[in-house]
C-alpha cells in the first residue's frame, strides 16, 4: 500500500506559513507478490518443446543373425570423409567411385536421382549403406540421415568402414588431388 507521511517539514524555531512538505513512501510488497504469482502461473502453464528425435529401428534380437540377401542393384554405399566430402558408389562394384558434397545440387540431387532410377527399374526403394571414415564428423552423418528423410530414402544401414573401403577412399582422394591442382 502507499503510505503518506504527514510529519511536516521544518523542525526549527521558525515555521513558515505555507504548505507542508509531504513525502510519499510506496510499499512494494503487493507488487512483488503479484510478480511472483505471475511467474509461478506462467511456469506451471507453459508447455516446453519436446525434443525432436529420429526414429531408429533395430533388428529383432529373437531372430538369429542370418545375413539377408539383397539385390546388389538396389544398394549404394556412402562414405563421408573430412572437409565435407562424400564418396559413393552404386551396387557391388566399387571401381566407379564418385565424389559429392552436402549441397542441394550434390548429395540431395544424387539421392533423388538414385531413388527414381531404382524405383523405376525394380519397383523398390534403394538400400543405402553408410560407412563413415575415421576423419568424418558426426555432423556429417546426421546431415546424411536428414537428407535421407527429406528425399524419402528411409532404408539405410550404418556399418563400420572396412580397411578396403578406407583404402579406396584414400586412392580416390590421391587421384583427384593432382587434377584439382592442375586447374
Amino acid at each position: 500500500m502507499a503510505e503518506v507521511d504527514t510529519g511536516g517539514g521544518g523542525k526549527g524555531k521558525h515555521k513558515k506559513k505555507g504548505g507542508k512538505k509531504v513525502s510519499t513512501k510506496i510499499d512494494m510488497t503487493p507488487m512483488v507478490d503479484l510478480a511472483f504469482l505471475l511467474i509461478t502461473f506462467f511456469m506451471l502453464t507453459t508447455t516446453f518443446n519436446k525434443p525432436q528425435t529420429m526414429e531408429v529401428n533395430y533388428p529383432d534380437k529373437t531372430v538369429k543373425d542370418t545375413p539377408q540377401e539383397i539385390a546388389k542393384s538396389r544398394t549404394a554405399v556412402l562414405m563421408p570423409d573430412e572437409n565435407d566430402r562424400i564418396f559413393f558408389f552404386f551396387g557391388e562394384k566399387n571401381e566407379d567411385v564418385q565424389e559429392t558434397n552436402y549441397s542441394k545440387d550434390g548429395l540431395r540431387a544424387m539421392l533423388i536421382r538414385r531413388r527414381k532410377e531404382v524405383k523405376a527399374r525394380l519397383g523398390k526403394d534403394p538400400i543405402w549403406i553408410i560407412k563413415a571414415t575415421d576423419k568424418a564428423k558426426y555432423k556429417n552423418l546426421v546431415d546424411i540421415i536428414d537428407e535421407f528423410y527429406i528425399t524419402q530414402n528411409t532404408t539405410f544401414a550404418i556399418v563400420k568402414i572396412t580397411p578396403e573401403d578406407q583404402a579406396l577412399v584414400t586412392k580416390v582422394k590421391t587421384m583427384a588431388a593432382p587434377t584439382a591442382a592442375a586447374q
